[in-house]
């Protein structure tokens, strides 16, 4: 198996920024936009229940009537690809089953075996307190997947740009996702940065690893 080297991960990540300026003209490739597809795909969730769904946007006009929806952010016009991450509103008895049914088509097991499972998740998610705040539930796990597209990019040299300075009720109007049982949570526009982008250059700014990490 050939895994990038932690040297090569690390240069990649001090590589990578919030992109302020997108070239335009500069677009993702097919090939490399499949790759950060599946790197999607294969973010890791909460039970494995995924409770998510990824708008893609690259026609322009679509994008650039989300610009003032966005705090009028270039990013979302100028980028390549636009990401929006929408998280489910709900989780039912139904939701549940139907993961369920994933996992034995995947791993070829019966549904009866996975009884119990499902039961756990039914009564923690589904009549468990946690449904309570299950819409809140689904929106954190929709981070994940932004942290996993954003590591993804930077180790294929793509630049991306996350943020919430977005109008979410906006978005879903625009988007068609009323109705839909998902709502928009964030955005990430990814392309290449501009020659000119100043912030490119600057030093990243972190705290040192002694106030943040703490070793017991």
């Amino acid at each position: 198996m050939t895994t990038i080297s932690g040297e090569g991960l690390l240069r990649q990540l001090n590589w990578r920024y919030a992109t302020k300026k997108f070239d335009p003209i500069r677009k993702i490739s097919s090939a490399d936009w499949a790759v950060l597809e599946e790197a999607l795909v294969l973010t890791p969730s909460s039970y494995g229940l995924q409770p998510w769904k990824f708008v893609v946007v690259t026609d322009q006009a679509l994008k650039a009537k989300l610009r003032p929806a966005s705090w009028n952010q270039a990013q979302v016009a100028d980028c390549s690809h636009l990401v929006v991450f929408a998280a489910k509103q709900d989780i039912s008895e139904a939701d549940v089953d139907r993961f369920v049914a994933r996992i034995a088509e995947v791993r070829g097991a019966s549904v009866e075996s996975l009884a119990g499972y499902k039961g756990f998740m039914v009564g923690d998610l589904v009549s468990g307190a946690r449904h309570a705040i299950i819409q809140e539930w689904a929106a954190r796990q929709t981070y994940i997947a932004m942290g996993n597209l954003l590591t993804s990019a930077a180790v294929l040299g793509i630049d991306a740009c996350p943020f919430e300075g977005i109008e979410p009720a906006k978005y879903d109007e625009i988007l068609g996702l009323n109705g839909s049982g998902y709502a928009t949570v964030a955005a990430c526009p990814l392309g290449y940065r501009a020659a000119d982008d100043k912030y490119a250059s600057a030093p990243k700014v972190r705290f040192k690893a002694k106030d943040v990490i703490d070793h017991r």
